[in-house]
């Protein structure tokens, strides 16, 4: 079976590429250890892929310049109630009047633009979605399929999920690690359908660190560039040298953040929670590098060590941290930098671990509930993402999983952090900010992304769990994706 195994990692989890079987040099080792990273040994060998069906195509966009919203209630993005009734006005993918009467058509008429009026209703417009840890190249496609399938077969089942994501409402993503350059590409060209992507690249990661997943027969590292590395997935960099060179390279093929390994993880085979990863002089220099660019780094951390070494080298932002003491989270607070926490819960969307993975899973969970609370008790910039990878359940539960953070936040704290308080996190990238504008708000002359709901979801947060049936206009830029209301 399975021949020269090649992975690809993905803050915390691992692809196997190229695979044929699991016999051969280091097979005896390649079952139990890709069990673990996959499933149980009998999935692995007997090659099940428990795939759910794909869902969802991505009708036709509409081609109409001026689109205008009539009789819409709004969420801004910023406020703490809805307002209207409104009109709204948009222009060339930006919104060009809101107005508590009418727009005329003398607004709009004469300039030969195709024009789509909008009936809302008294139905709410609410910005885009944003989610800010997304997997764009491996959220849904299952780690089985990924393991059969030449490379090519990930970017095209990216460019699917692509569209199926953008039919959630999540119109802007911060890809937090791999190869999207490509598909951010062709979705900016209008090549496929999906949200606008802010691309970190590959992870940086320590040797043994959370993005280091060769077979142990690949230990010493040899020769040149491991599978991982030449997919665009991870880079392995060690010393303060190698680390501004892994940095400067994403930068130079378009990262808009940079992200680094700086603790242990959950899927991760070789290193504990408790593994704190780089010094602070290996962190600072990825910041210095980031910073020489415009943006910044932020890091994949759990505990106390990490995120504190982290802080002490700059790094403005914080992925997961469900096992931080309160003084470090105080300490966030004064130094104002972002937490980016998921809701990560031992319940039905919870990813299927076994063994050491199970027990790490059981931690996080478990530290999932005081780190909101804490968040909240000391006002840390919190920022909302999944971190969905290999699910095809999981990336359609993408709704789902913001509307469970209603256990700790209002219905419009719930709805502000996944629009216009991301929409800040993803402004730190300054320079390197690909879609120059303003995001996550309904405001004039923002970018128009919007999603026209039918209920109340300040009201009824349980309304964007379910978005084909809920989200009855889809807008991104300006261009209509979805119009249920033809």
């Amino acid at each position: 079976m399975f021949g020269r195994v090649g992975t690809l990692v993905a803050c915390g989890m691992v692809v196997a590429m190229g695979c044929v079987g699991l016999a051969g040099a280091g097979g005896g080792e390649r079952a139990p250890l890709l069990a673990r990273m996959t499933g149980t040994a009998a999935e692995v060998e007997s090659g099940v892929l428990d795939r759910a069906p794909a869902a969802t195509t991505v009708p036709a966009a509409r081609p109409e310049r001026v689109v205008l919203f009539r009789g819409v209630r709004l969420f801004d993005g910023r406020s703490d109630a809805l307002a209207g009734p409104r009109d709204v006005l948009v222009r060339d993918g930006v919104i060009e009047r809101i107005s508590d009467g009418p727009i005329g058509t003398g607004d709009w008429a004469g300039d030969g633009a195709g024009v789509l009026e909008i009936e809302g209703g008294g139905r709410v417009l609410m910005p885009g979605l944003i989610d800010a840890h997304w997997h764009s190249m491996i959220a849904a496609t299952p780690m089985l399929v990924l393991m059969s399938a030449d490379e090519g077969y990930m970017h095209l089942a990216a460019a699917h999920e692509a569209g199926r994501t953008l039919m959630r409402g999540f119109t802007t993503v911060r890809d937090a690690g791999g190869p999207s350059f490509a598909l951010k590409r062709a979705i900016d060209e209008g090549l496929v359908a999906g949200p606008r992507i802010y691309p970190s690249g590959a992870m940086v990661s320590q040797t043994g660190g959370h993005g280091d997943f060769r077979m142990r027969h690949e230990v010493p590292r040899s020769g040149g560039p491991t599978h991982t590395e030449r997919v665009g997935m991870a880079m392995i960099a060690d010393g303060a040298d190698e680390v501004r060179r892994a940095v400067r390279e994403q930068l130079m093929l378009g990262a808009s953040q940079i992200k680094l390994m700086a603790g242990g993880g959950v899927s991760s085979v070789y290193d504990p929670l408790d593994v704190t990863q780089y010094t602070v002089p290996e962190l600072r220099a990825a910041v210095e590098a980031a910073e020489n660019w415009g943006t910044y780094v932020t890091v994949h951390a759990y505990t106390t060590r990490a995120v504190r070494q982290a802080i002490e080298a700059g790094v403005r932002c914080i992925e997961h941290g469900q096992l931080l003491d309160e003084d470090t989270v105080k300490l966030m607070a004064e130094k104002g930098v972002w937490w980016s926490l998921q809701p990560f819960l031992d319940d039905e969307d919870a990813n299927p671990k076994t063994g050491d993975q199970r027990l790490k899973q059981i931690e996080v969970s478990k530290g999932t509930e005081a780190a909101y609370e804490l968040a909240r008790k000391h006002g840390v910039r919190t920022a909302f993402g999944t971190d969905v990878m290999f699910s095809n359940a999981g990336a359609m539960a993408q709704g789902r999983k913001l509307a469970k953070l209603g256990r700790w936040y209002s219905p419009a704290e719930v709805l502000r952090m996944a629009t216009g308080d991301n929409a800040e996190l993803l402004a730190l990238s300054g320079e390197r900010n690909p879609y120059p504008g303003v995001l996550g708000v309904v405001e004039e002359g923002a970018l128009a992304d919007l999603i026209l709901v039918d209920g109340d979801p300040l009201s009824d947060l349980s309304l964007i769990a379910d978005p084909e049936k809920n989200f009855v206009v889809i807008m991104k830029g300006g261009v209509v994706y979805k119009h249920a209301l033809d």
